[in-house]
């Protein structure tokens, strides 16, 4: 009998451009066993701990340690997009675990495993952005899925959130079977799982092969429109950002954007990039119907949260506006906005959870009735998060659509760029609605309470961030262009 040849030992070196994903999946190893000697009391170094691992890994990425390039035979791919992506996605993480802690701490949900998911969920993120092969985009995929459900369940006695989470469980599951199934058409038709190798077969296959690369990639695309939540594949999102605590929709309504916007970039231009014109129409088609059905049904909701629900699917629409004029300057569009979105979710949601305490959400419309004359810092602030939101210039929501707009124009689809301008004056609606709430309505019930301390700053931050990257939004546009150049 012949003996098998063991496998080449790999070196730390050829692991490089994997460090900074290294650093979160041993910190969050390490914050796990930490938590087993930790009481409750004391679970704040753990979640300290957390944001500090988040914030060395974001500064891996920005001082390029480890450095760009492949590893795990091309499964693994470190470029400036991934960086980018890396980078973006690790410091809007960091600030969702700073709103998770004083939200959950207070109503006697906060378990240590909550930091330890958010870390694994981040890891997934990264490794779908950097993914060379399909098995890696699933690997990565599922991390992130798997503990995005935990994370909607944190609050067990609740009936709202365990119903949201099994929502979200079974369409997820719904998504990433039909997501599976797409890529294993693409395997059949093309022979590989590599991108890079699929994207060169997909220029030769003809006849069968063909038609079946084509049904495998229409699968594809119906997977990651349930990802990002886009129409008519949208049933799940409102319920979950509905049922969730709010620092926990909080994270799942935004830094997993940028994860999706990832994935879509890698599956569509790095492997399905020669059916671009077969697949425009569709990805046309979702963008046009996500950005009707989320500014419709926004308007009519009095539930603050559901009402950011329905409109992230219009804002959904108008990332899939770059996506489907792709390109290099459609793909650096939709990052822009997949950037610019994360940025605005996490400040959206950070409203609430600074109004809110035990017994009070903050989640409705009206609680925000008369806060221009109770706290006019945190009116002024709100009023920027929302005024972003809405499109208004100079902040950075302004920019961001006016990149997806300008990309849909030189991609020759007018139509959809006149459908994206209508809606995107219907979305404003609700927006100013929330503004004219909080100034021209009379106080009601109880004073509002806003949360001050360390997270007053970070809100402070972040709201004040949409206008000063509105103000300099260009050399964040540059380097989009320069990831897709």
């Amino acid at each position: 009998m012949t003996a098998m040849t063991p496998p080449p030992v790999r070196s730390f070196a050829e692991l490089a451009p994997l460090a900074p994903e290294l650093v979160v999946v041993f910190g969050a190893f390490a914050l796990l066993m930490l938590d087993l000697f930790l009481d409750d009391r004391r679970r704040v170094v753990t979640h300290a701990l957390a944001i500090a691992t988040l914030l060395v890994a974001a500064a891996m990425v920005w001082f390029d340690i480890g450095g760009q390039g492949t590893t795990l035979t091309g499964m693994f791919v470190r470029d400036e997009g991934a960086d980018v992506l890396k980078l973006v996605t690790l410091l809007v993480s960091a600030g969702a675990l700073a709103y998770i802690w004083p939200f959950l701490r207070e109503r006697g949900l906060y378990k240590g495993e909550v930091a330890v998911l958010v870390l694994f969920a981040v890891v997934g993120m990264m490794l779908l952005v950097s993914a060379g092969n399909l098995t890696m985009v699933y690997v990565g995929l599922e991390l992130l899925a798997l503990c995005s459900y935990a994370l909607v369940a944190t609050d067990r006695d609740s009936p709202l959130a365990s119903e949201a989470a099994m929502k979200y469980f079974v369409l997820g599951s719904l998504a990433s079977g039909l997501l599976l199934y797409g890529m294993t058409l693409v395997y059949g038709a093309t022979g590989t799982l590599d991108l890079v190798a699929i994207r060169d077969a997909a220029y030769g296959v003809s006849g069968e092969d063909r038609t079946l690369l084509l049904t495998g990639a229409v699968f594809v695309l119906v997977g990651i429109a349930f990802k990002f939540g886009a129409a008519p594949f949208h049933m799940w999102l409102p319920d979950t950002y509905h049922g969730a605590p709010t620092p926990i929709t909080l994270f799942i309504g935004s830094a997993p954007k940028l994860a999706a916007f990832g994935m879509t970039w890698r599956l569509l231009d790095g492997g399905l990039g020669p059916l671009h014109e077969q697949t425009q129409l569709l990805l046309a088609a979702l963008a046009a119907l996500s950005l009707a059905v989320g500014n419709v049904f926004a308007i009519a909701q009095t539930n603050l949260k559901r009402m950011l629900a329905y409109s992230t699917i219009s804002h959904v629409g108008f990332l899939f506006l770059g996506l489907a004029a792709g390109g290099s300057g459609g793909y650096a569009a939709a990052m822009f906005y997949a950037i610019s979105y994360a940025i605005m979710s996490a400040a959206a949601f950070g409203a609430i959870v600074m109004l809110s305490r035990r017994g009070f959400e903050a989640d409705r419309i009206d609680d925000f009735r008369g806060l221009g004359s109770r706290s006019p810092w945190m009116a002024g602030l709100v009023l920027l998060v929302m005024a972003s939101l809405a499109g208004v210039p100079p902040l950075l929501g302004f920019w961001a659509k006016l990149a997806v707009l300008r990309a849909a124009l030189e991609g020759d689809l007018l139509w959809l760029a006149i459908v994206g301008i209508v809606f995107a004056v219907i979305g404003a609606f609700y927006y100013l609605r929330v503004i004219k709430v909080m100034y021209f309505d009379q106080p009601a019930g109880e004073p509002i309470t806003v949360r001050g301390g360390a997270l007053q700053v970070v809100f402070a931050v972040n709201a004040l961030g949409l206008l000063g990257l509105g103000l300099f939004w260009s050399p964040i546009m540059a380097w989009c262009q320069q990831a897709f150049a």
